[in-house]
């Protein structure tokens, strides 16, 4: 099969892998691809399970953030964490009853809805995505853009993830094909760093800590910084809101009062990110979640990228058209009639506020 296989095709498979996990598996009790999952909160509270697209990411640092600083508890929640490196496979297991949302970007939301499948996002917690497009330093002066891309080997988290979602749209909007270039799911941290290290990719879109343990080593350059309002602004055409909670339409509808307190908890979250320092948030993270990096460096990185994050919870009004614009490529989406307003809901956020 080619590594550069469709969204449409991974989403379906997706899809229809769903039977199959459901006979593997009981419904509730997560598992992650890397690691167990983690138990929080109160013992007797409402029991929710949300996999995560890469926990130690800090792009979805709200996440272990909010059990670090017991607001799990404080809601009544017993919530159950678990690691996935792709939110692609995090959205199968929704999917599939297995877990009960997702910790992802909010993009899959539509994208599932090009599938005919429901799901929304109730709180979203990145104003822009935090990713970073890095180029392998040897090959500095041969690739400027995304332009240079034909030919070329592109790592990605996922086939099927938002990377590749946004891979495609920055190959397309600067004049290259998507299916000309190679795109290889390489997950982030350490696989990633190899992948860069043994030049089994020539560039990839991956977010902190990752980013600056390549640039510390002088191993990659960038040429594409989303980090910034501005920077995704230049690469997206407008406010792209990433990391969210998801969770099917029907769980949603039935279990409203949960998603209430698990929205609380998120909104505290995301306003003790605001009222704090970055070294004050870092010592609240479990020591390896920078062990990689370095503390002084992952505290620098979240100093500098704290604009990411979404001070409220509440959808930012330009973000779904943006993300759907971007999308468009990819043919899960394309000729699709698509009702943004059943893809994310505020509800929530405005009564937690």
């Amino acid at each position: 099969m080619s590594r550069h296989r469709t969204v449409s095709r991974r989403l379906v498979g997706a899809a229809t892998a769903v039977l199959a996990l459901a006979v593997a598996g009981c419904a509730n009790n997560a598992t992650s691809g890397s690691g167990s999952s983690q138990q929080a909160g109160a013992s007797g509270g409402d029991k929710v399970s949300i996999m995560v697209g890469g926990l130690n990411k800090q792009i979805y640092l709200p996440f272990m953030l909010a059990q670090q600083l017991g607001y799990y508890a404080k809601e009544g929640l017993n919530i159950s964490l678990s690691d996935e490196p792709a939110g692609v496979d995090a959205t199968t297991n929704m999917l599939a009853g297995k877990v009960d949302g997702v910790g992802g970007f909010y993009d899959h939301t539509i994208a599932l809805q090009g599938i005919g499948k429901s799901a929304e996002s109730v709180v979203s917690m990145l104003q822009v995505p935090g990713e970073v497009e890095l180029c392998r330093t040897d090959l500095k002066g041969q690739i400027n853009s995304a332009a240079d891309w034909k030919g070329r080997n592109l790592g990605i988290t996922d086939t099927g993830s938002s990377t590749d979602f946004l891979t495609q749209f920055l190959a397309k909007k600067n004049g290259v094909d998507p299916s000309t270039t190679h795109r290889i799911g390489v997950q982030a941290g350490p696989t990633f760093i190899a992948a860069m290290e043994h030049k089994n990719i020539d560039c990839g879109m991956t977010t902190e800590p990752t980013v600056s343990q390549l640039l510390q080593k002088n191993d990659a350059y960038i040429i594409y910084d989303t980090r910034t309002a501005a920077g995704a602004q230049q690469a997206f055409g407008g406010t792209y809101p990433a990391t969210s909670l998801y969770m099917s339409t029907s769980y949603v509808d039935s279990h409203k009062a949960t998603v209430q307190k698990l929205v609380n908890a998120y909104v505290l979250t995301l306003k003790y990110i605001q009222d704090h320092s970055a070294a004050q948030i870092a010592d609240k993270m479990p020591a390896d979640y920078y062990a990689g990096v370095g503390k002084d460096a992952y505290v620098a990185a979240l100093d500098s990228e704290k604009g990411i994050y979404n001070p409220t919870g509440i959808m930012p009004p330009d973000g779904p058209k943006t993300c759907l614009a971007v999308l468009q490529p990819n043919p899960s989406v394309t000729g699709k009639n698509i009702d943004l307003s059943k893809t994310y809901t505020d509800q929530f956020v405005k009564a937690a506020s």
